[in-house]
Parts: structure tokens; C-alpha cells; sequence
């Protein structure tokens, strides 16, 4: 087969770890598809429908460090504009290829399907300029120059790119890559680097420090140079919900999750009483703070960003990539204060009865403590998320959310798309039924794919977090009742693939939780019933404060 345009392009994702690309099919994808299907490093996974195809490739991305999903030009695209967007809100590395008429259609301004009828082809690149970091409109002269231009920027900011790649130039002849791109360099001066250590030194020799961490150091891939600083200098640390398992949550100076007034108070005070803070990728969130009731005094504070770091609120350093600036920390911490290990008190209602009726209040305990070392837990943004944010995780736990964007229903997907990113690990999926009815169609895919895993779906008759926020029983936040059970087999399973398990009190919900973890080898869907208005203690403080803002004339 000729090597062509569209050959380069899976050659370059492949080599920058790509190896199943998402999506749907149309016809001004297809003889690109047909690549993808012939490709040896790289293999097609079909989506459902464009939304949840996207939200796949941005739950792969947030495990591999880059995510690849193809759509049709027009009505596939915008249908994963969404996924796109939160991607670019949370900073996860998709690529989005679009598949667009030839160059000789576009060219003509011919009034053809899958557009406005206008003969302008570009109003859809122009809705990507302001969810993606860098678009590229592939040209038969310049195809394989601007596919590394956008896959470069892609790396450095950690947020999608757009590629439009006409049914033609797929197809233009070309030359394979000569060699690999470039990696991201530290873009760190030698004079912020010694400035920055100066008066780091100045600022933190001879006091007590706590660290407070946020998801963004895991987007910039400096995850292990956090922990290497917080256990090798024995710091207290804590982390954002967005951040949770940043550290091992086991550790004896792990902190817990702070949320501003929603935190437990002892993790409140180490945090916004500390002698030094440094705060690291942290970006606060009404939803991860109560609505913005975190009280950190910058005057007190090191916060360490992606590009620059200030000290004592005023004083900036950069460029100065947040890795460095983590590195030079770690070589002084030996001049910080010597702390005493955190006392950790057992959270009110952590332990539940023997049995009795399922309630937020015991099955969030029950979860968190049978999850395994290994797992990949997706929590979606409603009772899941925030049930299960202030629970403690065993050491090698992945814990993914989407507490920024807060798309309901983007976690199946999600789900899938780690499972399949990470294959010797096993995704475990907590969603309410309300986000479940938005994306469930890609149950179907997950089977198809036979990811093991296991989805614990929380029936509780509608929008819970919704109702918390306002209109507890207005039938706007009521959803049709579904036989969940029955699902599985709709969607193509069978007995020795899926195992469907039932739990309406807490003793069934420790029994079923301990048949999900044996069937190792299998799709568990394990349906959990609580009451309508039942919500977890966090939710409760985070809607309070939502709904206060939102009555703000």
C-alpha cells in the first residue's frame, strides 16, 4: 500500500503512545479509517456516537498522556464538541481528527451534506479555535509540517488539537517520519531557576511547611517529583478533590481531601493555618472548594503554577516550569522546619452498621474500602464524585473525575476508554442513573470490547445533585425508571461475560461487593438503591453553596 498522508499521521500518534483510536464513521472518513484498520500499531474502536467516543478518548488520555478520536465533518464533530471542550477545560490531550470534503468540493464552495449550505467550510474549525490549543487544516504541500506543529502543541499544553483532513489529501503520497518529534523541553531560565531558589530558601528556611496539590501536577507528568518531595521531606500534604490519589492517601502525613469549609476540620486547619503553604497546579473550583470557601492566606503561600511561580502573593518567577520548581524545592527541603505526623481522626459515620437499609452514609465506606491497589476509579460528577472524594484509597489507585466541566454521563465512556488505555488494570465506575441514561450506549461497546470492570450504579430516581441544589421534588429532576438489570443483555452480553448484581440494604451491598471483586475476568454491573433525597455530606455543602450563589441578585 502507497504510503500516504493519513499513514503519517497514525505513525506520529503511535509513536507518541496512541494505540486505539476512537470514533464513528462517515463518509468523509471512511478511506482514512481504512488505514486505521490496516495499521499495525494502532487499532479502530467504534463508538456509539460521536459524544461518547470523545469522552473515551479523553478517559484514555488521562492514562496514556494522549488521546486520538475521529469524527465526520459538520454533524460528527460538533456532535463531539462537548468531549472536547471539557477536555480543554481540564486539560487532557485529545486529538481530534475530522474527516472534511476534498479540497476540490471546498474549493468550488459546492452546497453539499454535512454543512450550513453556504459553501463555507470553515465554521466549524472556527468553533475549535476556542476549545482547542492549536487547529490545522491539512494541505496537500504542507500535510506532514502542520500535523507535527499541532501534535507538538498538543504535548506542550496539554490540551486538544483539530486537525481537518480532507478525503483527498488522506490520500496524498509522502515520506514516513525521519525521526521522532521532539520531546517538551523545561522552558526554565538559569535566572528564574537561582532567583526562585533564593528566595524560596529565604521564605521557607526555618518553617514548618505543608504542601496542597491539585490535579495539573499530574497533567504536566510530575506526579512522582511531588511525592519524591512530600514523603522524602515528611511534609503534611492534602490534595484537591480534582487531585485525588495525586499521593498515597495511606501515608501517615497525608493530610485528607481539602474543600474549603467542607473539609474535615482538622484537614481545614493544617491547611489555611499553616506556618508555609505550598500550593501545587492548584486551581480552586466552587465545586471543589464549597463555592469558594477555601481561606488561604497568599501572604503565607508558595503557589507553584505551570509556567511561573509567585511567592507571598506578590512575588513571580518565570518562566519557570512547574517540574523544576518542584525539583528545587525538594533539594532545600532539608532547611525546612521539622513537623510532627498528623493526628488522623476516623470520620463521623465511617464505619457502618452490620445491615439495615442501604443509606450515602454507608455506601460510600463500603465502596472505598473494597477497592483494590490496582484499580482505576471514575466517579461521576453527582452523588459519586462527591460520595467519594473524602474517602481514603489504598496506595495505586487512579481516581478520575470531571469536576470543572461536570458533564454528566462523560464517566462510561470514560471508564471504557482507561480500561482499554491501561489493560492490566481493572476500571471501576461509580454513576448515578440519572448520567447513566445519558451515555449508556456505550455499555454495548464496553461489552464488545469484554474491558472487566465494574459499573456500581447508584438508583436513586433522578438528578440527585440537582435536587440538592434546588427543586428536591419538582418533577424536572425525576427520570424515567429503568430495568438496569435487563441492560446488559439488550446491549449483547451474556451470562459468562457480565454478572448483574442487585443491593437495596447494606449487608447485600457487602456481599455484592465482594462478588464483584472475585469475577475478575468480567463486566459487573452492581445496582445500588438509595433513597430519592438521600445525599452525601460534601454534596450537601457544595449544593448549599452553589444554590447561595445562584440566589445572588
Amino acid at each position: 500500500m502507497t504510503y500516504v498522508v493519513g499513514d503519517y499521521l497514525l505513525d506520529r500518534l503511535h509513536e507518541l503512545g496512541v494505540t486505539e483510536i476512537f470514533g464513528v464513521p462517515g463518509d468523509f472518513n471512511l478511506r482514512f479509517l481504512d488505514h486505521v484498520v490496516a495499521h499495525d500499531g494502532v487499532r479502530w474502536v467504534g463508538g456509539a456516537n460521536e459524544l461518547n467516543a470523545g469522552y473515551a478518548a479523553d478517559g484514555y488520555a488521562r492514562l496514556r498522556g494522549i488521546g486520538a478520536v475521529v469524527t465526520t465533518y459538520g454533524v460528527g464533530e460538533l456532535s463531539a464538541t462537548n468531549a472536547i471542550a471539557g477536555s480543554y477545560a481540564e486539560r487532557v490531550p485529545v486529538v481530534h481528527i475530522v474527516g472534511v470534503p476534498a479540497k476540490d468540493i471546498q474549493a468550488h464552495h459546492r452546497v453539499v451534506h454535512h454543512t450550513l449550505g453556504d459553501g463555507d467550510f470553515h465554521h466549524f474549525r472556527r468553533i475549535a479555535t476556542e476549545i482547542t490549543c492549536a487547529q490545522a487544516d491539512l494541505g496537500a504541500a504542507d500535510a506532514c509540517a502542520e500535523i507535527d506543529r499541532v501534535l507538538r502543541a498538543v504535548r506542550v499544553h496539554r490540551r486538544p488539537g483539530y486537525i481537518m483532513l480532507a478525503t483527498d489529501v488522506a490520500q496524498v503520497e509522502v515520506a514516513p517520519p525521519s525521526a521522532p518529534l521532539d520531546p517538551p523541553s523545561d522552558f526554565s531560565s538559569p535566572g528564574a531557576r537561582a532567583a526562585f531558589e533564593r528566595a524560596a530558601r529565604e521564605f521557607l528556611g526555618g518553617k514548618q511547611v505543608t504542601v496542597l496539590a491539585d490535579v495539573f501536577v499530574d497533567r504536566v507528568g510530575a506526579t512522582e517529583r511531588l511525592r519524591k518531595l512530600v514523603t522524602g521531606a515528611n511534609l503534611p500534604h492534602a490534595t484537591l478533590a480534582w487531585g485525588k490519589t495525586l499521593v498515597d492517601e495511606s501515608a501517615a502525613n497525608f493530610l485528607g481531601v481539602y474543600s474549603g469549609a467542607a473539609s474535615e476540620p482538622a484537614v481545614r486547619d493544617a491547611v489555611e493555618e499553616a506556618e508555609r503553604l505550598v500550593t501545587v497546579g492548584v486551581q480552586f473550583t466552587d465545586t471543589t472548594t464549597a463555592g469558594f470557601s477555601h481561606r488561604v492566606d497568599p501572604r503565607r503561600t508558595i503557589d507553584i503554577g505551570a509556567d511561573r511561580t509567585v511567592i507571598g502573593g506578590v512575588d513571580a518567577y518565570a518562566p519557570l516550569s512547574l517540574p523544576t520548581a518542584l525539583e528545587i524545592l525538594t533539594e532545600i527541603a532539608a532547611e525546612f522546619a521539622p513537623v510532627e505526623p498528623p493526628e488522623h481522626a476516623e470520620p463521623a459515620g465511617r464505619q457502618p452498621p452490620a445491615d439495615g437499609p442501604l443509606t450515602q452514609a454507608a455506601l460510600w465506606p463500603l465502596v472505598a474500602d473494597a477497592l483494590g491497589d490496582n484499580n482505576i476509579v471514575v466517579a461521576d460528577q453527582g452523588t459519586a464524585f462527591f460520595g467519594l472524594a473524602t474517602q481514603r484509597m489504598p496506595a495505586g489507585i487512579t481516581f478520575l473525575g470531571q469536576p470543572l466541566w461536570g458533564s454528566i454521563g462523560y464517566t462510561l465512556p470514560a471508564a471504557l476508554g482507561a480500561g482499554l488505555a491501561c489493560p492490566d488494570r481493572r476500571p471501576v465506575l461509580v454513576i448515578g442513573d440519572g448520567a447513566a441514561q445519558l451515555t449508556v450506549q456505550e455499555l454495548g461497546v464496553w461489552i464488545r470490547e469484554r474491558v472487566p470492570g465494574v459499573i456500581v450504579l447508584v438508583n436513586n430516581n433522578g438528578y440527585a445533585v440537582e435536587r440538592a441544589i434546588h427543586g428536591e421534588r419538582a418533577p424536572y429532576n425525576d427520570i424515567v425508571a429503568w430495568r438496569w438489570d435487563a441492560l446488559p443483555h439488550a446491549f449483547g452480553a451474556d451470562p459468562d461475560t457480565v454478572t448483574v448484581l442487585r443491593a437495596r440494604t447494606i449487608a447485600e451491598l457487602r456481599d455484592s461487593l465482594n462478588a464483584a471483586a472475585a469475577a475478575r475476568d468480567r463486566l459487573v454491573l452492581l445496582e445500588v438503591f438509595t433513597d430519592t433525597v438521600d445525599y452525601p455530606p460534601f454534596m450537601i455543602e457544595v449544593s448549599a453553596a452553589i444554590t447561595a450563589a445562584n440566589s445572588r441578585s
